[in-house]
């Protein structure tokens, strides 16, 4: 049958949020977007952190993971040597090929995700790249998360899942410390300066962050980012305290993606804020933009043509 979709849809990118909500929302939105019920076979390519379990929940509520940050599951683990006696029950099965190799061949999690789609099962692959050269097979829907999600459809020009996740892998970086920078931020403006939390929302850009207030209210910039640059240059650890909260050096701190950070405030280089509110019609809120980049003269009303047409760092 001939898949228009995939004749005329190269990729989309799309921000990689730095909360978990936005993920799942982002990826729910994917999932309407870009599935077809003929999908059988989807390829999720990107490194430890980057949110790809949360990505999946949202693209697929309800799925049983086998593994993810805080769990593993053995009897998923090990389906893939059910020889699917009860393939009849699932319609979807999860994959994770960092943990699946260490339980089982390769050439057993070959069999089974071939058994799958021979069957018209849908196969959810994450760390699709390290099982693509042994399946041969390319998955319909593409999908690698980094400081950008990349969706895309492989045909026979590709992409191949190893390109993909060797932008993403080299991106996500940058995501992890302007995450790190925000929650700096946030802190500071809350304990320091007296921002009401309730009338901020954190936003997403690409090499920096976006801090969104429903009404403007008289801020130093010039204080504020000299006390967020004394505070990343004390070298301060970073580390998740549990679901909801990280530690920065010895406070701590709320978070909704607290294993999104860099490890020490000493990884950041380069960071300056656009030292003015910057109104957001659409929105009615106004912005203050972080940017990792020591140039604060930066012409922010092009920068997704900087950023995703000509992947330039600024």
């Amino acid at each position: 049958m001939r898949n228009l979709i995939q004749e005329y849809s190269v990729f989309s990118q799309y921000f990689a949020p730095h909360g978990r909500e936005r993920l799942l929302f982002l990826g729910e939105q994917i999932a309407q977007r870009h599935l077809t019920y003929t999908d059988r076979l989807i390829g999720i390519v990107g490194d430890a952190g980057s949110g790809k379990s949360s990505l999946i929940r949202g693209m697929f509520p309800g799925l049983e993971l086998s593994n993810d940050d805080d769990m593993l599951n053995p009897r998923k683990i090990m389906q893939v040597r059910d020889l699917f006696e009860n393939v009849q029950q699932s319609t979807t099965y999860h994959i994770d090929m960092r943990f699946q190799t260490a339980f089982t061949q390769m050439y057993e999690i070959v069999d089974f995700v071939r058994n799958a789609l021979e069957h018209k099962r849908r196969v959810i692959v994450e760390h699709f790249n390290l099982l693509y050269t042994a399946l041969g097979i390319n998955a319909d829907v593409l999908v690698g998360i980094g400081e950008e999600i990349i969706v895309t459809r492989p045909s026979i020009f590709g992409p191949q899942p190893q390109s993909i996740y060797d932008i993403v892998s080299k991106s996500l970086h940058y995501r992890k410390i302007a995450h790190t920078i925000e929650d700096i931020t946030i802190m500071i403006l809350t304990t320091e300066f007296g921002i009401n939390r309730k009338i901020m929302y954190a936003s997403d850009m690409r090499n920096g962050f976006v801090l969104k207030f429903t009404e403007e209210v008289d801020l130093d910039f010039e204080l504020l980012n000299t006390r967020v640059k004394e505070e990343i240059d004390r070298h301060l650890d970073v580390c998740c305290c549990d679901e909801d909260h990280i530690l920065i050096g010895n406070k701590k701190v709320a978070c909704n993606f607290p294993r999104l950070h860099v490890l020490n405030t000493s990884e950041i280089e380069e960071f300056t804020f656009i030292k003015r509110f910057i109104p957001d019609p659409k929105t009615n809120t106004y912005c203050i933009v972080g940017v990792l980049s020591n140039n604060e003269n930066i012409a922010i009303d092009n920068l997704n043509t900087v950023h995703f047409l000509q992947r330039k760092k600024i």
